[in-house]
């Protein structure tokens, strides 16, 4: 099993699967882990018998990739997003099911990044597919279309929120993306104004998420108004669950797999500027879904979001060179500025979560379903019975 490294959500991905294969009675089966070093802390508790490390430079990379399959018995793959592990995989002669949360993100130019003929490629139901992705899904070789794969933990919705919210959760999720000239950027521009605006709004209580780093959380908390009971720390999966079922509100760097699962909880939320291409796509998705006003937006001289879009065309990485170069020319030159803009907007969201209690949270995540955990591991209870013996 393996989950891109860029970002929490292809870990939350896997533990979401795992669950169900548990669920089943996969406890039959043995589960190793290659790469997604970023994503470990999220699967704490899971039960992955070793974690491998993989060489970045090929042919050394080919080789251990090899010689893990080979001596670990290695009878199907679960890869979620890493198109280029899976499609390795598939050449050591391993049944690959591939597990596509983005694929109304991809166009032409992404096509020799993706596995199209993996053993199964299980696409995330998504509410729009642009017509420039249709061509490259069109050549799936196994295409199977699932709900949202994420977990059923948290317990429940437990919060019962008042007048006015008192607990906030706020999350910017592994904060780690190859070509960031400095990843640090986003949370120097972004976090101060959430929690500012958090203060500002009488939240009492806010929990920080994500992989933050203890001297810059420090920074960041110290350099700014923060609620009274301000705590940081990264939290592994089911815990994470459990504190959004708590909550009063969401602040959320919007990957998909964080809204769909405040979505299944019915949590108010916030979504934070985007931190890639694909956050742009899920913080409109969102948007749409719930109504206006819960999405907060880079002013535009740091990046306008409809160019972003446009340079897709030639590539994810095309839009990644804008968005990233912006995010840090914004960090060096005017930070202050522009975390007061961003700070404006949340307090007009949170205004927006008082006022409209009435708000369907949950809109996104019905209007995609969600089944797919449980999809995805009857594809590879498939692929393994398809193998042979239990592995």
């Amino acid at each position: 099993m393996a989950g891109v490294d860029f970002g929490w959500g292809s870990s939350g991905k896997l533990s979401a699967v795992l669950a169900a294969l548990r669920a089943r009675g996969g406890e039959r089966s043995r589960f190793v882990g290659l790469a997604s070093g970023l994503g470990r802390p999220v699967l704490a508790g899971s039960p992955v018998e070793r974690w491998f490390d993989l060489p970045d430079a090929e042919p050394e990379r080919e080789r251990e990739l090899a010689r893990i399959v080979r001596e670990q018995r290695v009878g199907a793959a679960l890869v979620v997003l890493d198109g280029g592990l899976a499609r390795a995989l598939g050449d050591c002669g391993v049944p690959v099911v591939f597990v596509d949360s983005l694929p109304f993100l991809w166009t032409e130019g992404d096509r020799a990044e993706l596995p199209l003929d993996a053993e199964v490629y299980c696409a995330q139901r998504c509410v729009d597919l642009p017509p420039e992705c249709t061509g490259v899904l069109a050549d799936v070789r196994r295409l199977r279309w699932v709900d949202a794969v994420i977990a059923g933990g948290g317990a429940g919705r437990r919060a019962a929120p008042g007048p006015r919210p008192r607990r906030a959760l706020v999350t910017l999720g592994g904060l780690r993306a190859p070509q960031l000239e400095d990843w640090a950027s986003y949370p120097q521009l972004v976090l101060p104004a959430a929690l500012e605006a958090l203060a500002a709004s009488g939240v009492e209580e806010v929990h920080i998420a994500g992989n933050l780093p203890a001297w810059l959380a420090g920074q960041l908390v110290d350099s700014c108004p923060v609620p009274a009971a301000t705590t940081v720390g990264a939290l592994a999966h089911e815990d994470f669950l459990h504190r959004l079922a708590e909550c009063d509100v969401l602040l959320a760097s919007p990957g998909l797999t964080t809204l769909l699962e405040a979505g299944r909880l019915a949590v108010p939320t916030v979504c934070l500027p985007p931190q890639n291409l694909s956050q742009i796509f899920n913080g409109r998705f969102h948007e749409r879904a719930v109504g206006g006003g819960s999405r907060v937006v880079w002013p535009k001289d740091v990046f306008a979001e409809d160019e972003a879009l446009a340079l897709r065309a030639g590539g994810e990485g095309s839009a990644l060179d804008l968005i990233y170069g912006g995010i840090a020319r914004a960090a060096r030159q005017h930070r202050r500025a522009t975390s007061a803009a961003l700070r404006g907007q949340v307090v007009e969201a949170l205004r927006r979560v008082e006022r409209e209690p009435g708000t369907d949270w949950g809109a996104l995540t019905a209007e995609v379903g969600t089944g797919g955990a449980a999809q995805v591991a009857d594809a590879l209870v498939e692929v393994l019975g398809a193998t042979g013996p239990a592995h």
